[in-house]
């Protein structure tokens, strides 16, 4: 973003004027790249840098428009934006999509360290909700048991005899088996899955978590301060460069008694001024790169988290197939024997045993004879 170019025929050869973002016009020698608040005579050839020791037009240029501020923290001009590179290129990772903050649905700010905590905490409820549902599962496979349990015992067609009473009481009692099953495979929900879930990530998640949130929180709070004093400073630069300024004009014009020392004085404070916005800035990039490295630190440790709570989570729900396809099994080896019962149920047999043991005489009855 180039600085405003002063139109001025009355400059000495090689110097130019420009209007800097807070409107106060300094002038830069186009050879030597000196810049100087003082309007430089017709004499002059290589003054003195005032205002900025030792910075060019070009670091001068860089300090006011190539960066912008956004709640404090200074982000590249969409210009420059384009010529950053993500720090982990296609892995969509923390580290390179949180650093600007965001409004939530009621309009408060959150930073985007904010949200990637939120998510720790969510992913946290999702775990414990998980939990919870499994042992309404296993609350369901135990009422099952006991209500299997109890009906293998009812004497509902216990009087009936041959193979297909056999097979009618092998039903029966395969009820009471698969209802074993259904026990075990409750109390392996239990240990081997609902506990596991539970434990993972205990009390002290929530802790460690707070303290990442306290220190980054005042990691940003130092740069905000930091930030601040950079404003105060700018503003002070500014009222230096337009007092001198003002002052310089007036012995120009002899619209006042204001003596060289009183420009010299004028020129002093300026310099200072400019002296002490440097070294505020100084601090507010030693604040916010601070900020920078414990953000990614911080994040990348966040992303870790994530993915170790996603495969844990991912291994315990793979354990509950497990567990279900075995309860199937187990269920189904119940029901061979009842199989195998009815594949020997034999009427005809039935039959002759009934008989046997009920007949009342095999003889049968003829005609009377007279």
């Amino acid at each position: 973003m180039p600085s405003e170019e002063i139109k001025s025929l009355s400059l000495p050869v090689g110097w130019k004027c420009y209007r800097s973002p807070e409107g106060q016009k300094y002038y830069v020698n186009i050879s030597t790249k000196e810049t100087t608040w003082e309007r430089p005579s017709r004499s002059t050839t290589s003054p003195k840098t005032s205002g900025i020791h030792a910075h060019t037009h070009c670091e001068l240029t860089f300090l006011c428009f190539i960066s912008l501020q956004i709640n404090c923290v200074t982000f590249p001009v969409p210009a420059s934006a384009l010529e950053q590179q993500l720090l982990k290129p296609s892995e969509w990772s923390y580290c390179d999509y949180f650093w600007a903050d965001k409004k939530d649905p009621q309009g408060a700010t959150v930073s985007g360290f904010e949200v990637l905590l939120q998510k720790q905490l969510k992913g946290k409820q999702m775990q414990k909700e998980m939990a919870e549902f499994i042992r309404e599962r296993i609350k369901i496979e135990e009422e099952y048991a006991k209500n299997l349990s109890k009906l293998s015992m009812f004497p509902m067609a216990a009087q009936e005899e041959g193979t297909l009473g056999e097979a009618w009481a092998q039903l029966k009692k395969s009820l009471a088996d698969e209802a074993e099953v259904h026990l075990k495979f409750s109390s392996k929900l239990q240990s081997e899955v609902e506990k596991p879930l539970l434990t993972f990530r205990g009390d002290n998640f929530k802790k460690d978590m707070k303290k990442y949130d306290h220190h980054i929180a005042d990691l940003r709070k130092q740069q905000v301060s930091r930030y601040a004093a950079v404003e105060k400073a700018r503003k002070a630069l500014a009222d230096r460069q337009k007092d001198l300024e003002v002052k310089t004009q007036q012995l120009e014009i002899k619209l006042s008694n204001k003596t060289e020392e009183d420009i010299k004085k004028a020129r002093r404070k300026s310099t200072q001024a400019g002296d002490d916005l440097m070294r505020c800035v100084d601090l507010y990039n030693q604040a916010q790169s601070k900020w920078f490295e414990e953000m990614v630190t911080t994040s990348l440790e966040l992303e870790r988290l994530e993915v170790e709570r996603v495969e844990t989570i991912q291994q315990l729900l793979r354990q509950y197939t497990t567990l279900r396809h075995e309860t199937d099994m187990f269920n189904q080896s119940t029901l061979e024997p009842v199989d195998q019962l009815l594949q020997s149920v034999d009427p005809a047999k039935d039959r002759e045993l009934w008989v046997k043991e009920h007949k009342t005489g095999d003889l049968r009855p003829v005609d009377m004879d007279i």
